[in-house]
């Protein structure tokens, strides 16, 4: 059976003001963020500034040098380049529970109750995680990494890192530990779409630790104390995700499947 000219117009009006209205809600979302990143840069930039935030971030490393070695830059622009890097991820940072909310503000209307609960409480603890993930690098892994280093050190040498090969090896470190502090999500997420079941899981437990070790050994320096401090926590939190994925899949039920879980 065709269809008229006139009814395929009729099907297809009102269709595309929706789409422009949620183009213009993505767009002021995203305005929105870049405002609220933009707004703690310039508190950062004031106090304590872009060269304390990187005095900060490069204590752990000053603290394990010889005495009277210093970071050196190499490039001209070094000094000013990284020092302003390292401001805009500290902000991006601090920022970050602002722009996942004015994410979830867009995408939770259009989800039904059952996927909110699914979808927030894992935006909330991925991000709890990540940031547990860098300050357990910042405040524990590199002081232990470091002292492990020097303590190799021949006394002939004086340690003089540049400024830029060591924010690139920071930025790896906080984004591994980060990632890796990420595994309950992952767990939880496969749990919960069914791609894998929780005896699935259990049964990997054995497989996922020489995973994790390998994993370790890839991305961490050539020390066995940094691989163990992140193929370690791996391990736990992998147990923590088959944990949670139990009682999430417990609670994030659609109604559909509630009805047939009570079905005799």
């Amino acid at each position: 059976m065709s269809t008229s000219p006139h009814e395929q117009e009729d099907e297809l009006a009102g269709t595309e003001q929706p789409f422009v209205s949620h183009l213009i809600e993505l767009r002021d979302r995203l305005i929105k963020a870049i405002i609220a990143i933009g707004i703690v840069a310039a508190v950062l930039a004031v106090w304590p500034g872009p060269g304390a935030l990187y005095d900060i971030l490069a204590a752990p490393l000053v603290t394990h040098l010889p005495k009277g070695a210093t970071l050196i830059a190499t490039s001209v622009i070094s000094p000013f380049m990284v020092p302003l890097k390292i401001l805009l991820m500290a902000a991006f940072l601090i920022a970050l529970p602002v722009v996942l909310w004015q994410v979830w503000a867009f995408v939770a209307p259009g989800l039904y109750s059952h996927e909110k609960k699914l979808v927030l409480p894992l935006v909330v603890s991925s991000t709890i995680l990540f940031f547990l993930g860098v300050a357990f690098c910042y405040f524990f892994v590199f002081g232990q990494v470091f002292s492990f280093i020097q303590g190799f050190a021949p006394k002939s040498i004086t340690a003089a890192p540049d400024i830029e090969a060591y924010l690139s090896f920071v930025l790896t470190m906080f984004i591994a530990f980060g990632c890796a502090f990420e595994v309950p999500i992952a767990v939880i997420v496969l749990a919960r779409m069914g791609v894998v079941s929780i005896e699935k899981l259990k049964e990997f437990r054995g497989y996922f630790i020489v995973l994790a070790f390998i994993i370790a050994a890839v991305i961490t320096p050539p020390d066995v104390v940094s691989q163990l401090a992140l193929a370690i926590p791996m391990c736990l939190l992998y147990e923590v995700g088959i944990w949670a994925a139990q009682i999430f899949i417990k609670h994030t039920k659609a109604p559909d499947e509630e009805g047939e879980a009570a079905k005799p």
